[in-house]
């Protein structure tokens, strides 16, 4: 799918004080679209401190496409459970991406604690009982070394989670370098990411791409001392490939949220590459990427934006895009859903008949 425009359409908000089903509503990670009922999962990251760790069930007013300040609803909290039944022990999950399968159930990606030495993790649970169900293998690469000089960094590891449309592959990134790839984000610098493919059939890793994000330059960055920047989430727009990424700035003032399109085709496959350090990055061919949208743009007053989905089609045809934030529970922040109209690229007759023989 080519995206050849996007058009704001609205925004809710709820604030940081909502409550729903006596737990305090909030810190929305990722999200996924239901488009059989209509609705919306989306994982909050509580570390089950506040309360047991859980994802919400979301319904949207979409009417023709626009989205109101009241327009969004929470209808159901599932609780996340391990294997025997039991609430998630706290600190043992930081919960940033969501992803629906056809199997009734959902992948959700954790951060996991570095200090704490607790490893991220990809695990699948139940649509209906929040039960835990598998395990994804985490290969090595990936993981804290006791050394404290390998793996992904501490809360900047696995926010994004998605899956394509042919159930075959489920896609995550590192939110930051890792620390054999390269030095954490700073102003004006590019960083090193890495997405990570599963293979669903085989629950495999299969490959890895290298992601550059874009540098961004803040001046307050220089006067609060603060600046994060990273990959917060991907979504999978067709099978062969093509995604949207978020791009999120934090400089202690504000956020830059950017929406890029991005193509594996031509990518090198460094997986088995363990540390891009040891080799020339130069002649590694990264993923491509367009910037679809600078959301400054929107005029809107954005806040922590991490998830994205596809949301339900238009009476025209139409696809739509929802945007939700975290509001990490503060109460100068709030949780702030975003939707856009997307115009796409029609593909020919000989090209979408080449894809449906390969599908």
């Amino acid at each position: 799918m080519e995206i050849t425009g996007i058009e704001f359409s609205g925004e809710a908000e709820l604030p940081t004080s909502t409550t729903f089903d006596n737990t305090p509503f909030g810190g929305l990670s990722g999200i996924a679209y239901d488009d059989k009922n209509d609705q919306y999962y989306a994982i909050s990251d509580d570390r089950s401190d506040r309360a047991p760790a859980r994802f919400y069930t979301l319904k949207l007013n979409l009417r023709d496409g626009q989205l109101t300040q009241n327009g969004i609803q929470p209808v159901a909290v599932t609780f996340l459970t391990d294997k025997s039944g039991k609430n998630l022990t706290p600190g043992t999950i930081d919960g940033e991406g969501i992803a629906l399968s056809d199997r009734n159930s959902i992948y959700i990606s954790s951060e996991g604690d570095v200090a704490a030495k607790i490893n991220p993790f990809i695990k699948e649970f139940s649509l209906t009982t929040g039960q835990e169900i598998s395990t994804l293998p985490i290969p090595e690469k990936f993981l804290p070394s006791a050394d404290g000089t390998r793996g992904v960094r501490n809360n900047l590891a696995f926010e994004a989670l998605t899956i394509t449309p042919n159930q075959r592959y489920l896609y995550t990134a590192t939110e930051n370098a890792l620390l054999q790839d390269g030095a954490e984000a700073k102003p004006g610098s590019t960083i090193p990411c890495r997405i990570l493919e599963f293979n669903l059939t085989t629950q495999q890793a299969a490959k890895e791409f290298l992601y550059v994000t874009d540098p961004v330059n803040s001046r307050f960055a220089r006067v609060t001392g603060k600046y994060a920047n990273g990959i917060p989430d991907l979504l999978a727009l067709d099978n062969q490939g093509h995604f949207l990424s978020i791009e999120r700035a934090f400089t202690g003032i504000g956020f830059t949220i950017q929406l890029f399109q991005v193509s594996l085709e031509g990518a090198t496959d460094i997986s088995k590459i363990d540390s891009l350090k040891s080799v020339d990055i130069n002649q590694i061919q990264p993923v491509q990427k367009k910037l679809l949208l600078d959301l400054r743009q929107t005029g809107v007053f954005l806040d922590n934006i991490e998830g994205l989905t596809l949301g339900p089609r238009l009476s025209n045809g139409q696809p739509t895009l929802i945007l939700v934030s975290d509001n990490n529970f503060q109460n100068l922040q709030r949780t702030q859903v975003l939707a856009f109209k997307l115009q796409v690229k029609t593909q020919p007759l000989i090209e979408l008949l080449r894809r449906i023989r390969n599908f």
